[in-house]
């Protein structure tokens, strides 16, 4: 420990005794002490032996308290502790029957003093006060006065020393600033030990004295302890700082390449895969024709590698397009009751995969009466997540990943959460014991980062990618496509079949907009289309708006838990 820092130590004690002594009765303003002598031995091993001898100024006190300081703080956090032992309290070679009560950070001694003549005598031994400090040096510093609610005309201090001592100091005064004492000296022929003199001390203030050995003359025998504090614990000091600056950047650049590596498209250069186009038929005329057999739902998946409600919906309407289903809009019993529709299943050559039979089974069973969407919601909920599996398990057969996307967002997901939880152990135990604080932070941010980055770890396959590039053109069709380009005679077909993949895609308002336009006459429509019936007077202009109301329902029953 520097000079400086000894001083700030010193500083600091100093303040503690002079709060403590404030806890002790006070003095009437006659009572003061005399003289305050204290002798010292520091021995080799560290210990220091003290006697005070105290003499009032008039007539002794009722009681007479000192307040040791046992546990003094630093600024950095360190705590030197102090042992005091072998107390005894005397006047006039009698024991006084002192009461000596110790505290978590203090030692009191009271005396009865009522009528005592005799200077009282106060003797122990304290350990932890011989520090090591830099240089190659032990400094030994300690109070002597310390604790006293009542003023010090004169006190004086001699210390036996065990060797050549290199240093003397002594400061005394207001514990927050002490000064310098009157005089103090040293090693010289007159004066082969340390002598410390001050006079006209006020009550609870403090002289400490300090001498300094070379390495070797005496050992130190500091307690000093790490005390945890929010500053401590998540220090700012260049290697924490470093450490956990180190550690961000690195893993970050880690995660970074994890996620170009393993959640990176395949990177394709041959020309997008067609979904569905518009193909002329005619002057001024195209038709809409899917590749593949590849159905919206499918699309809806590739698209956000998900599958959302806005999917199963537009799969619910293509399997009805296509002949498997008819949706039947129910009148209102009131007109502001709820729309409600029915599915009612119907027999079609039409091949289906797993998942739409899956749902298909679900919301209009082969036998029995037409069931209602209203009602739908116990049945369908049950089956909801396996006709998200196996559409998950469609579009990995269909080689566009390499894995199912949602398998791989939990396995990362998984990953980040128990990485998470490890690093907030890890944070706990940093700030706990150590200054590495800012380390643990640094590893939470970079699992919260793995958790967040799990979402993006799917990846398409190189077809996968050239069918998401064919979705891109398609969309924009969908967007740009002239609605009065559709063969004449086939409109309502036409409409029907591009309407699911509008769904998912983009452009639907369009698109129901011109079927709305197109019905220029006053008559019911109810049955005009083959997949969708409304009730009575209803015309296709109502489409849109009905439409509208299908999908926001449908996906909160088939998606309610």
């Amino acid at each position: 420990m520097a000079r400086t820092g000894l001083r700030r130590l010193v500083a600091i004690m100093a303040t503690a005794m002079a709060l403590l002594a404030w806890a002790a009765p006070p003095a009437s303003a006659a009572e003061s002490v005399a003289t305050f002598t204290a002798k010292a031995t520091i021995n080799a091993d560290g210990s220091m032996a003290v006697t005070s001898s105290i003499t009032f100024a008039d007539a002794a006190p009722a009681t007479f308290q000192q307040v040791f300081d046992t546990a003094t703080r630093t600024a950095d956090d360190l705590e030197y502790r102090f042992t005091l032992s072998d107390i005894t309290v005397t006047s006039g070679g009698k024991d006084l029957g002192a009461s000596v009560t110790g505290g978590p950070s203090t030692t009191t001694v009271s005396v009865p003093t009522a009528g005592l003549t005799e200077p009282l005598q106060i003797a122990y031994t304290v350990r932890g006060a011989a520090l090591s400090t830099p240089g190659d040096t032990v400094t030994v510093s300690w109070p002597l006065v310390q604790g006293l609610s009542m003023p010090v005309a004169v006190f004086d201090a001699e210390v036996t020393v065990p060797a050549l001592f290199t240093g003397i100091d002594c400061a005394a005064g207001d514990p927050a600033a002490p000064g310098v004492c009157t005089y103090y000296s040293g090693g010289t022929h007159d004066t082969p030990n340390p002598v410390f003199h001050h006079e006209a001390l006020p009550a609870g203030q403090v002289v400490v004295p300090t001498v300094r050995f070379p390495a070797g003359a005496v050992a130190a025998n500091q307690d000093v302890h790490q005390v945890w504090s929010l500053d401590r614990a998540f220090s700012a000091a260049p290697l924490p700082l470093g450490i956990a600056a180190g550690l961000l950047l690195l893993g970050g650049l880690a995660l970074w390449a994890a996620h170009r590596r393993i959640g990176r498209d395949a990177i394709v250069g041959e020309e997008p895969t067609l979904v569905a186009a518009f193909h002329p038929v005619g002057p001024g005329e195209s038709e809409f024709r899917v590749q593949d057999g590849i159905r919206p739902g499918e699309v809806g998946t590739l698209a956000d590698e998900r599958v959302d409600p806005v999917d199963v919906t537009a799969t619910l309407l293509d399997l009805a397009v296509r002949g498997h289903l008819r949706i039947t809009e129910l009148p209102k019993a009131s007109p502001h009751a709820p729309t409600d529709w029915t599915f009612a299943r119907l027999q079609s050559s039409d091949p289906l995969l797993a998942y739409e039979h899956t749902l298909l089974d679900a919301v209009a069973p082969v036998q029995g009466d037409p069931v209602q969407v209203s009602n739908l919601a116990g049945s369908v909920g049950a089956v909801i997540g396996t006709v998200q599996s196996e559409l998950y398990d469609e579009v990995v057969s269909r080689g566009w990943f390499a894995g199912r996307p949602d398998a791989t967002r939990n396995r990362w997901a998984r990953l980040g959460w128990i990485g998470l939880a490890l690093a907030v152990v890890v944070t706990v135990a940093l700030a706990a014991f150590t200054s590495f604080g800012l380390t643990g932070l640094a590893l939470i941010a970079l699992m919260l980062g793995v958790v967040l980055v799990a979402q993006e770890m799917p990846a398409r396959t190189a077809k996968g990618t050239g069918v998401l590039r064919g979705l891109d053109v398609l969309r924009g069709s969908l967007l740009t496509q002239p609605v009065d380009t559709l063969p004449t005679g086939q409109g309502y077909v036409q409409l029907s079949s591009l309407l699911p993949y509008a769904i998912v895609l983009g452009g639907k308002d369009r698109w129901l907009q011109a079927v709305a336009d197109a019905d220029d006459d006053d008559t019911p429509d109810s049955t005009d289309l083959s997949w969708y019936h409304g009730p009575d007077g209803w015309r296709l202009a109502d489409l849109p708006a009905s439409l509208a109301n299908f999908v926001t329902t449908v996906q909160g029953t088939l998606f309610s838990r």
